[in-house]
């Protein structure tokens, strides 16, 4: 995986890591405004979530990062959320409040 997407991967995960507070936003603003935008335009489920996330990959290639270090990125921080998923289905779900 190119260098680059490393850090974005692995971070230091802290109050001052930017890509925390990447993480951060999309969970508590974009994520929601994505599935409100869904539901008010009466547009399939996950069809913004899959078109844009696929448009903004492609912004990545076009910037000249390789097709295989996405995937290699994309793999590994699916597999992390796959894990998350398995840990708040533990515990009971995820946190109150989230869309």
């Amino acid at each position: 995986m190119a260098n680059q997407l490393d850090e974005l991967v692995h971070h230091d995960e802290t109050d001052e890591c930017p890509v925390c507070r990447a993480q951060s936003f999309v969970e508590h603003a974009l994520i929601p405004a994505v599935a409100a935008w869904e539901l008010n335009n009466e547009l399939p489920r996950f069809s913004l979530a899959l078109h844009g996330a696929s448009a903004l990959l492609g912004v990545m290639l076009e910037e000249g990062v390789a097709r295989i270090d996405i995937d290699a990125a994309l793999s590994e921080l699916l597999d992390d959320i796959e894990h998350q998923i398995a840990e708040q289905d533990t515990m009971g779900g995820p946190p109150q409040g989230r869309a």
